[in-house]
């Protein structure tokens, strides 16, 4: 497991490219038959992403949680981002297909992740944040999601937003995840941009071909960085910090939040004549 402390934007403000990319920036998510996690010390964020393939892989808990189990005092959210798999918790089977996400509940003892056809491994992306409450494993299918539409092709942000896990479609204790998908023609994602204090975010990006670049934007509004990303990879923003984006085309990203509160509208924009 993979350990990234927490930075504050006075330091952010001196990193070069490689130390912004090295603080925020994941990559090599999905290897075969493996399991790589990242905990973050911003809101005690693990991400993860399992890339099952002859193999079965079982979530555990490190050293970092000197905990029993993964799940002991935490909760987690899972989106397949590959081929079909499923996902077995304390021995109930959950078949996951593309987009296909999985609420697990705090206090679930054994995670094992498969996929159906090694020539078409699943590829499992997670979020995991401390719990101090139970609540019931769930199966998400993208088409039973609350979804909202935003922005317009002339400001090209034409996006669909699907709300996985969030207060009133799938409970959580705190975390709260979903997918955004961009339409053809729209390259910019929360545009414009803003920050809420009161929670950090990690954004996973995919859906992009082999040459196509994400300029993932940072820091503050008045101090803003970018990181150039590729599909399938993830990045760690801070609460104090914007999070936008433009790409070379059209994309899909999740994004998973914890924090303070779960109130996706609780955000502090900021005006476009103000960010620089």
């Amino acid at each position: 497991m993979e350990l990234r402390t927490a930075s504050g934007p006075k330091d952010v403000k001196t990193y070069d490219t490689t130390r912004l990319r090295d603080e925020f920036l994941i990559q090599d998510l999905f290897n075969a038959d493996d399991i790589k996690y990242i905990y973050s010390h911003i809101d005690r964020i693990i991400v993860g992403g399992a890339k099952p393939v002859r193999e079965q892989l079982e979530i555990k808990a490190g050293d970092e949680l000197r905990a029993e189990y993964f799940l002991e005092r935490r909760e987690m959210g899972i989106i397949n981002i590959g081929g079909a798999g499923t996902v077995t918790v304390d021995g109930k089977v959950y078949p996951m297909n593309y987009k296909d996400g999985l609420y697990i509940g705090r206090g679930s003892k054994k995670i094992v992740l498969a996929s159906d056809d090694c020539e078409k491994p699943a590829k499992f992306y997670f979020n995991s944040v401390p719990a101090h409450k139970e609540y019931p494993t769930v199966l998400i299918h993208p088409e039973d999601c609350v979804f909202q539409e935003l922005g317009s092709l002339a400001t090209c942000n034409h996006r669909t937003i699907r709300k996985y896990i969030l207060p009133g479609q799938v409970e959580s204790c705190q975390l709260v995840m979903g997918m955004t998908t961009l339409a053809e023609g729209s390259v910019w994602n929360t545009m414009p941009c803003h920050t809420h204090d009161r929670r950090m975010e990690v954004y996973l990006y995919f859906e992009l071909g082999e040459d196509d670049v994400v300029f993932h934007v940072m820091g503050e509004p008045t101090e803003t960085r970018h990181i150039v990303m590729r599909n399938e990879e993830a990045v760690i923003s801070p609460s104090w910090s914007v999070h936008c984006a433009s790409a070379t085309r059209n994309y899909t990203f999740i994004w998973g939040m914890c924090g303070e509160n779960q109130d996706f509208d609780d955000m502090d924009g900021v005006a476009m004549k103000d960010i620089r």
